[in-house]
């Protein structure tokens, strides 16, 4: 998944999800807590692959999975392309009305807006770039 969107939580929780992510994650996905302030979505199918990985761990590795799968919840698309995002994933994350989300590979993350610009600002320079790049060998 690609790309940076801006979007608005409305008074219920619900937030639109772009047409091209949606194509993406399919009709059901899954949303969970994020090891940075902000939320993770994924496909069906990714969810599948990460849960059958955290299902090859051995019990003590599992267990500390656990807060993902605790605070993990499915969605499911509105007739208008919005999900309900539960107030306790909310919270977590921060989110009250300026939701950016981007789109990392293989998953899509919700950020509050303005958490999402300082962390940008620290994230995109050009020496974490050369980073990445040198990293990946391009």
């Amino acid at each position: 998944m690609t790309g940076e969107y801006q979007h608005t939580l409305d008074s219920k929780g619900r937030l639109f999800v772009p047409a091209r992510l949606r194509e993406r994650l399919g009709p059901e996905f899954f949303v969970t807590i994020s090891m940075d302030k902000c939320l993770s979505l994924y496909s069906g199918e990714s969810w599948a692959e990460f849960s059958a990985r955290v299902n090859a761990m051995s019990y003590v590795e599992q267990r500390r999975m656990r807060p993902l799968f605790v605070y993990a919840s499915r969605l499911e698309l509105d007739a208008q392309g919005r999900i309900l995002l539960p107030q306790n994933l909310r919270n977590f994350a921060g989110l009250t009305k300026n939701v950016t989300i981007i789109g990392c590979n293989n998953h899509a993350e919700l950020w509050d807006s303005a958490e999402w610009q300082r962390v940008a600002s620290e994230e995109i320079t050009p020496e974490n770039i050369a980073a990445v790049m040198k990293e990946l060998m391009i």
